[in-house]
């Protein structure tokens, strides 16, 4: 099976805002950018497609594909609860600096660990592999692409960070 791991185009969030599973809105770029996607897919035929529920990827999923992409909240990016829409270095929680020592481990306040993340993608990526399709797209987020990539190495959490994120836009093909 080929999978398509495709991250959604640049977003209008200034540098070092902690967003994740906050519904932000697309860089003004959105238009060239889309077009760059679409030509990266372009004569790909897909036996399923799969977006994130969040705006940022359901709409370049939905521009391309209009009406075919089925929502998942497993895609989801990684949930940082209260830190969402505020600056890093502004966050005043006592609590952070606890988590960013163990951020595999720790739940964000009120959010989710990179643990929990992991469990959620892995069960979407074993029930995926599991179907009989040729080719699959899944539009989805930098963290959620970084995960399935340690998943298919084998690499450890505490080591996946050595995986590099994938740009805006970029589309990563897995053979499984």
């Amino acid at each position: 099976m080929e999978i398509y791991l495709i991250r959604h185009t640049a977003v209008a969030v200034e540098q070092g805002v902690c967003y994740g599973q906050k519904d932000v809105d697309l860089a003004e770029t959105y238009p060239e950018e889309f077009e760059a996607v679409k030509k990266k897919l372009d004569g790909v035929e897909f036996d399923k497609i799969y977006t994130s529920p969040l705006s940022r990827a359901k709409k370049l999923a939905n521009d391309i594909y209009p009406d075919q992409a089925e929502e998942e909240k497993r895609l989801m990016e990684l949930h940082f609860g209260d830190w969402e829409g505020k600056v890093w270095d502004e966050i005043k929680d006592p609590f952070l600096e606890k988590w960013m020592e163990d951020f595999v481990n720790l739940k964000c306040s009120n959010g989710e660990s990179f643990v929990m993340l992991r469990d959620r993608v892995l069960e979407f990526w074993n029930e995926l592999k599991a179907q009989d399709h040729n080719k699959v797209a899944v539009f989805t987020h930098g963290g959620v692409i970084r995960t399935i990539q340690a998943i298919e190495k084998n690499i450890k959490l505490e080591d996946s960070f050595n995986i590099e994120t994938p740009a805006f836009g970029e589309v990563v093909v897995l053979y499984v």
